[in-house]
């Protein structure tokens, strides 16, 4: 039973892989609309950043578990991926922006060298990975609360233009093989917060839903009012020209003119010996 419990947790875990992965790729369209704008106005640093502590966290965890080459593996990779993305947040971000990214990563840096050195010199040897396991725990709620500020953006601007779905799909699905892996590990750290990551995931698509036509609605209302403001002033000037030739015929002196006119060709018309 034990063998088949940790041949399904690597299976899990190798989706989980995968999953994580894609994960990682999901933000390339978002890199790819900074890239095209040359600036990241509308997006924020935050959620990369913390991803990237977290990733750095969960290998050191890994190193003192046994059985979690899974856990390196994907984080690794999350490392490599998550600080190109920093990067090309802090080239194409506004000076705020850039300075906002600096002191959040040297604090987590901070952080992160404060954990290692307390864990290898304070903490016992035995106990020490149930302390980094707790702190990866928090951490890990971290991460899923991070997109918190883009869910607000999103109920606020009633747009998802800063929400990109695939990313929200994607860590719905690796929260549901984490928690899988964790359970079959009867590794709480890996599993509990994987719990809050799938209601967050569920969350951004439900949102995702509501709000995806919303910005489209609104951009066809501006384009109908527009063409209503362009049709306006010919109305106008069509009424306007109906009114004056309204008043021209209604003038009685063009009515004696015209009755003038006509008479005077009639005369013309008849012969002579008719003429009084």
């Amino acid at each position: 039973m034990a063998g088949l419990s940790g041949h399904w947790a690597f299976a899990f875990g190798l989706l989980g892989n995968i999953v994580s992965f894609m994960v990682y790729l999901a933000p390339i369209p978002t890199f790819r609309q900074i890239y095209k704008k040359k600036s990241s106005e509308g997006f924020q640093s935050i959620p990369y950043v913390v991803a990237l502590f977290s990733a750095m966290i969960w290998i050191y965890y890994a190193f003192l578990k046994s059985n979690t080459t899974l856990l390196i593996t994907i984080n690794s990779v999350g490392c490599l991926i998550e600080t190109v993305y920093i990067l090309l947040f802090i080239f194409y971000a506004s000076k705020k922006a850039r300075v906002e990214t600096v002191k959040l990563l040297v604090l987590l840096v901070v952080c992160g060298t404060g954990l290692v050195g307390v864990t290898q010199f304070v903490v016992k040897a035995s106990e020490r990975a149930n302390v980094v396991g707790w702190f990866c725990l928090i951490l890990s709620l971290c991460v899923f609360i991070a997109p918190l500020c883009i869910v607000r953006q999103v109920i606020q601007t009633k747009s998802v233009e800063h929400m990109p779905f695939l990313l929200s799909l994607f860590l719905t699905l690796s929260a549901v093989m984490w928690f899988f892996y964790g359970l079959l590990l009867k590794d709480h750290n890996i599993a509990i917060p994987n719990v809050l990551g799938f209601s967050f995931g569920v969350l951004q698509m439900v949102l995702y839903g509501l709000y995806k036509h919303a910005k489209k609605i609104e951009k066809q209302e501006q384009i109908m009012v527009g063409k209503e403001q362009q049709k306006s002033p010919e109305i106008t000037e069509t009424i306007i020209e109906i009114v004056k030739r309204k008043a021209l015929l209604s003038s009685p002196e063009k009515i004696r003119s015209s009755k003038n006119g006509v008479e005077a060709s009639v005369r013309q018309s008849l012969p002579k010996e008719i003429e009084i």
